[in-house]
């Protein structure tokens, strides 16, 4: 067994996965998961760059890391920066920072390299279970970027769009620095003008219809589930592997798109930072749902976390 330590710092997210793997039997064994909201992407759609406040929210987070890094004794570690790092012109100053903190340069990988991550994490245990069939389309959706992965034993095809819940909430909800609350129904058909968009660029590379089993990852898609099970506060053991339908992720969705920031921050389960944006990610649900005709979406929380941990292990 080796240990291992696994970093994900996407747009909205920085999350933390102490393990120990065994690649020779398939074996891992969880140590210690947790997820902090940085919110790094903040205001890079419109700036091209990292807010200072964001990288320092981040590397806060990336001190609290090294410690249960080093408390757990991991014997390797991979730190992987997403969408909003990707895009920045100043990522260079993101980059020192981590390095300074962890002792590891962030890789800012490509899309592909995410959609990998992804599916490997995601369906590494789905094989033979609950007589989910192949192949499996993975969807990810993330704070700035969505990958699309379809695959058996190994991935076929991938492409990552650049729609998210945080950068489709920056672009189209936010007016001087405030979200509107609820959205008016022009906003939603501008979100949904670009998720569209986005599905058809996917398209191009991804075969949307043809997958047996479509697997949803990410906080849009584990705070729906936690929403559809009815859960007082968030449950990762029932959330995971939770088969929520279409017609619970269009109700959920009609209900968030009409509810106050107080009313989506008094559902048990709604983590603080996802208040904002849920409902931009929920539409991007919906929408995949009804594109790929899914009548429901298997939700997974293990996702590109563990598939950077199987790559070091």
């Amino acid at each position: 067994m080796t240990r291992v330590a696994a970093i994900d710092c996407g747009t909205n997210s920085i999350r933390l996965l102490v393990a120990d793997a065994d690649p020779s039997t398939g074996e891992f064994v969880e140590l210690d998961r947790r997820m902090e909201i940085v919110r790094l992407g903040q205001g890079v759609d419109r700036t091209g760059r990292l807010a200072p406040e964001a990288l320092e929210r981040t590397f806060a987070a990336c001190r609290q890391y090294a410690a249960v890094i080093k408390e757990h004794g991991a014997q390797r570690l991979r730190f992987v920066a997403t969408s909003a790092s990707r895009d920045a012109e100043n990522r260079d100053d993101f980059v020192r920072g981590v390095l300074e903190i962890l002792g590891v340069e962030p890789e800012v990988i490509s899309g592909d390299q995410e959609a990998e991550f992804s599916f490997t994490g995601a369906t590494k245990e789905l094989a033979g279970r609950d007589h989910l069939a192949e192949p499996y389309l993975v969807v990810d959706i993330g704070g700035g970027s969505t990958e699309f992965v379809v695959g058996d034993d190994h991935v076929r095809a991938a492409r990552s769009v650049d729609i998210g819940c945080v950068r489709m909430t920056e672009r189209h909800l936010v007016h001087d620095g405030v979200v509107t609350d609820p959205p008016t129904d022009a906003q939603v058909a501008a979100i949904r003008a670009d998720i569209d968009a986005a599905l058809d660029l996917a398209e191009e590379s991804v075969p949307l219809t043809g997958a047996a089993t479509l697997v949803g990852l990410a906080g849009t898609v584990t705070t729906v589930a936690a929403i559809a099970l009815g859960l007082d506060a968030y449950d990762s053991e029932a959330i995971h592997h939770s088969r929520i339908s279409f017609e619970q992720v269009q109700e959920i969705t009609g209900r968030l798109l009409g509810s106050t920031h107080a009313e989506r921050a008094a559902m048990g389960a709604m983590h603080p930072g996802r208040v904002d944006v849920i409902t931009s990610g929920a539409l991007i649900l919906l929408a995949v749902m009804e594109r790929t005709g899914a009548r429901e979406v298997v939700v997974s929380e293990h996702d590109i976390l563990d598939g950077i941990g199987w790559s070091i292990a």
